[in-house]
Order: C-alpha cells, then sequence, then structure tokens
C-alpha cells in the first residue's frame, strides 16, 4: 500500500466529471487529518488504511459518491449526532457536490477520531461485528416415537443413524415430524429407514 496509491489517481480518472473535485476534496482532508494513513482498492473501491486497519472507504456512482467510515464506533457515533441518514450509503449520504460535505474542520476531527479508535483498541470492522454474533441455537426436537420403533428392527439403519452427526439426524427428524397425516409419515419412516441403512442423508439426491 501507498500513502497516495496510483490505483486511487486512476479510480478518480475514471469517475463521473462531478465526482472528481468530490473525491479529490476527501482525500486531501484524509491526508490531511491522519498523516499516516496509506491507499489501496478494496471491492472496486478507494479504501484508507491506518496501521492496517481500514479507516473509511470512498466511492463514486453515476450521480452521487459516497463516503463511509469503516468503525462500528463511529457509525455510532455519527448516527448519534443526526449526520448518518437512513436508507443512504456511507456515513454522510449522497454527495452530489462538494457543497454536500460536512465543513472541512468537521471532516477532520471526525477523521482524527476514526484514527484515536483504532489506536485505542476500541475500533471494531463490520465484518468483526458480524462474526461475533452469536447465533440462536436451534430448538430441540425429539424424535417421533414410530421412527424409533422401525429403527430399533433395523439394526444396521439404528447403527449407521446413531452415528450420523446431529445435523444429519436432525434432517430425517424435521422430515417425519412435518407430515401431517399419519400414513405420510408411515411411509417416509420407511423410505427413511431404508435409506439410512445404506448410509444415506436425508438430501443425499443433491449431493455431488
Amino acid at each position: 500500500m501507498e500513502a497516495f496509491n496510483p490505483k486511487v489517481d486512476a479510480y478518480i480518472a475514471k469517475a463521473q466529471p462531478f465526482a472528481q473535485p468530490i473525491l479529490e476534496h476527501v482525500r486531501k482532508l484524509v491526508h490531511k487529518a491522519c498523516p499516516g494513513i496509506e491507499e489501496a482498492i478494496k471491492w472496486s473501491r478507494p479504501v484508507f488504511v491506518y496501521k492496517g486497519v481500514i479507516l473509511a472507504n470512498l466511492s463514486a456512482f453515476k450521480e452521487h459518491c459516497s463516503f463511509g467510515f469503516w468503525g462500528q464506533e463511529m457509525g455510532k457515533l455519527l448516527k448519534d449526532s443526526g449526520v448518518v441518514r437512513d436508507g443512504a450509503m456511507g456515513s454522510l449520504g449522497r454527495i452530489t457536490s462538494v457543497k454536500d460535505l460536512p465543513a472541512d474542520k468537521q471532516m477532520i476531527t471526525w477523521i482524527r477520531l476514526a484514527a484515536q479508535s483504532i489506536d485505542s483498541g476500541d475500533h471494531v470492522s463490520p465484518i468483526s461485528a458480524r462474526n461475533s454474533v452469536v447465533k440462536a441455537p436451534k430448538p430441540s426436537l425429539e424424535i417421533h416415537p414410530q421412527f424409533t420403533s422401525a429403527l430399533k428392527k433395523d439394526k444396521k439403519a439404528f447403527a449407521v443413524f446413531e452415528a450420523f452427526s446431529p445435523s444429519c439426524k436432525r434432517e430425517y427428524m424435521e422430515w417425519i415430524a412435518e407430515a401431517k397425516r399419519d400414513e405420510t409419515r408411515q411411509k417416509r419412516i420407511a423410505i427413511a429407514v431404508e435409506w439410512i441403512a445404506e448410509g444415506r442423508k436425508r438430501n443425499w439426491k443433491y449431493e455431488a
């Protein structure tokens, strides 16, 4: 990565004429506020990297530009300040001219705060935030007694089923539990026992 990356120069040169002064202005502000910043192209757009961490990204579209801080903590700060508008891209919404940008002094303050959050270790990237979300476990599901009885009558099927992973077992159990009629349930149980005895998973037909 470089302080002023030629790839970012090329990105700006290819942008719409209205967008070029916006991109150049924001770029200069970022470097003024954070002299140690570096530039790169990620996801086909310019990003500003500080100490190996993405601080912000810049994008140009056909009719507007966007500038977004990468840290979750900056997103909260700007939202609490009433800057972020729902439904708008980036942290500052749709930018169609330099006049749409906040005052330079305010922009520099925000950029420095974003850098400080990285220095202090308070920075949380959107990717890290998503990965830290713990999914709620699926509710437990009891095996239907008729299914249990049928498995026990076939020693091979019973042994294979017992060796299945919890997810494989659950696929069969859900399939049988979803049957609304007893006739349908009995038919599914018979098919399940046959497939299980052959070592097949519930959705074996769709496996490569």
